[in-house]
């Protein structure tokens, strides 16, 4: 099989770490912290994704003031990029890509439970890594 055939289920980091909307950003930095976090997805009431919080979400509000009081809500991120578990690494590059974005968030496929919800993130590092795999494996031959 292709680097580029792969599917996303079998390279994403699974798991994603959430935070609901009312959660204060100080709360949210330690946790990233503490986690060794890139970022955080933010979930509604019944569980649906909302949006993300990055590392540079969080930059961008520290002129405000008393920024540690704001909540996921004032902090979100509402281009949400996100791709089902069953794509390709070359359509998650192509979005990555076309969208100029180093994350996407994997989402459940739809029918499966109430609403989609989030599952894996796949980064840029990740598709890198397999690459390098993929080379490694190649060389072992």
């Amino acid at each position: 099989m292709k680097i580029y055939e792969k599917l996303i289920r079998d390279v994403m980091t699974r798991g994603v770490v959430t935070v609901s909307t009312e959660t204060l950003l100080k709360d949210i930095a330690e946790k990233m912290t503490t986690q060794h976090l890139s970022g955080v997805a933010v979930i509604g009431e019944h569980g649906d994704v909302l949006g993300f919080i990055s590392e540079m979400d969080v930059l961008k509000v520290l002129d405000k003031p008393n920024p540690e009081q704001l909540s996921a809500e004032d902090v979100i991120s509402p281009h949400l990029i996100a791709i089902a578990p069953n794509a390709t690494l070359r359509q998650a590059a192509r979005v990555m890509n076309e969208r100029r974005t180093h994350r996407l968030l994997i989402l459940s496929e739809k029918g499966v439970g109430a609403s989609q919800r989030p599952v894996g993130i796949l980064s840029a590092s990740d598709i890198i890594r397999e690459v390098a795999q993929a080379g490694q494996s190649h060389i072992a031959h």
